[in-house]
């Protein structure tokens, strides 16, 4: 969101300028499949020609790439396409390519891009610059098992990212959940912590043994926003924070978020040391993994519902860990999406592989290879499907499902996301001396810019 504003006047003037290059075909596709008059055979016919299909994703996980490569490219080689995994580093490196090609005046079929893994910001971003190719999601016939109907409480995770409308222009990929571990070993069942005043109380008994990822990594922010959450002043807890900046408003947002700021504020003393009485906060959660493994810390918290199983297996959490509720109410869920671009160059092979990906067959390998919980609904399923994708799952260890469900949380509006996070840089991390409501107007007005 920080270049959002910069890149659409960018794109506005350079457009303005010429001509936006585009291949018909693709334009006259896209506009004929969005409309419902391309059926799925001359999806399957066109994608065969166009032959390939660039994904980019975050290859951080070794696990998800072995299952790119194992499982997914030869399922598309079947269908006559070959998979292109462009793992990056960031997604915001994906989001900022397809950008930078529609300023430059690539349109339809001319760009470099022909799906995103992504949610929150990202999503908005591209929404916000009309750079999404239009609602596929719901035409793609394995749409059949998500749940769609408005109507349905359930569904709000496939028509809602972060507070912003789908619109179907993004696939449901896989789902998360905010979940706490703690080594037992180190921490008896009377003094694990299941809401932030106990936490605080725990860590001043025993300081140094907590820490959190440092913002603006989204596990990070995660954490800071449930934080926010329970020191909702309202008592409102997450509702409040469902709607954008546009309707909240700088000065009602700082209201809202202060005292939260305030708790994590007085939380530095007691957090990890990096020598000198410095807090240590881990740059991602593999190094939180690594403090939790080797006891530096006697709690891991971040975004994972099977952590603790796949950790378990693979030898990076310690033998006592389990999961357990905290923060009570407000463990955020949310899912995570696939999204084809306005100018993706293969358009048809980009169906192909959303509507793979979407499969019972897909999702059930994906949960058992990666870990990676589905992002298709169970409700939707038939039995035996069900069963399957039940099957798959590596389990959780300490909590139900029913713990989970009955405390989670709605992720913050995306338009806010950005405010938060530059909110705590500069009160948190750079220890400003300014008034918290001085701060969340600076960062709107520098974000709005």
């Amino acid at each position: 969101m920080k270049k959002l504003f910069i890149g659409l006047s960018l794109s506005v003037s350079l457009v303005a300028g010429g001509a936006m290059a585009e291949d018909p075909e693709a334009t006259a596709f896209r506009d004929g499949f969005i409309a419902g008059n391309v059926d799925w055979q001359a999806v399957q016919e066109r994608a065969k020609k166009e032959g390939t299909v660039n994904l980019y994703y975050w290859g951080g996980s070794d696990p998800i790439n072995i299952w790119m490569d194992r499982t997914v490219a030869p399922a598309l080689a079947e269908e006559g396409v070959t998979l292109n995994p462009v793992r990056i580093t960031g997604t915001k490196d994906a989001v900022d390519l397809v950008l930078a090609e529609m300023a430059a005046g690539k349109g339809p079929g001319e760009g470099s891009v022909d799906a995103i893994w992504l949610n929150g910001e990202n999503f908005a971003t591209l929404k916000r610059q009309n750079a999404l190719f239009g609602a596929f999601a719901p035409k793609l016939p394995n749409s059949k098992f998500i749940e769609w109907n408005a109507e349905d409480p359930r569904s709000q995770m496939n028509l809602r990212d972060f507070g912003v409308e789908t619109g179907g222009a993004e696939v449901p990929w896989s789902g998360e959940q905010y979940v706490c571990a703690v080594n037992t070993d180190r921490v008896a069942a009377a003094d694990v912590p299941h809401t932030f005043a106990e936490l605080k109380a725990y860590l001043d008994k025993t300081p140094g043994k907590f820490t959190y990822v440092k913002p603006p990594h989204y596990i990070g922010n995660t954490f800071v926003q449930a934080t926010i959450y329970a020191h909702n002043p309202d008592g409102t807890g997450a509702a409040a924070f469902q709607e954008s900046i546009d309707v909240i408003g700088a000065e009602e947002l700082a209201r809202l978020i202060t005292p939260g700021l305030e708790y994590l504020k007085a939380l530095e003393p007691v957090l990890l040391d990096a020598n000198g009485g410095t807090p240590r906060y881990p740059e991602d959660p593999s190094a939180l993994d690594g403090m939790f493994l080797n006891g530096e810390v006697d709690f891991n918290c971040k975004f994972g519902m099977f952590a603790v199983a796949t950790g378990l297996a693979q030898g990076t959490y310690p033998e006592a860990a389990e999961q357990f509720v905290f923060p009570e109410g407000n463990m955020i869920k949310n899912k995570n999406y696939l999204a084809i671009p306005a100018n993706a160059p293969n358009p048809a092979a980009a169906l192909i592989m959303t509507n793979y990906m979407s499969s019972v067959e897909s999702q059930t390998s994906k949960l058992q290879g990666t870990g990676m919980p589905p992002g298709i609904d169970p409700w939707k399923l038939s039995e035996a499907e069900a069963a399957s994708l039940a099957a798959a799952s590596p389990g959780l260890v300490g909590l139900t499902q029913a713990d989970l469900d009955a405390n989670a949380a709605p992720d913050t509006n995306a338009t806010l996301v950005d405010v938060i996070e530059a909110t705590w840089l500069e009160y948190i991390e750079r220890d400003s001396t300014d008034p918290i409501d001085v701060i969340v107007k600076r960062a709107v007005e520098n974000l709005s810019k």
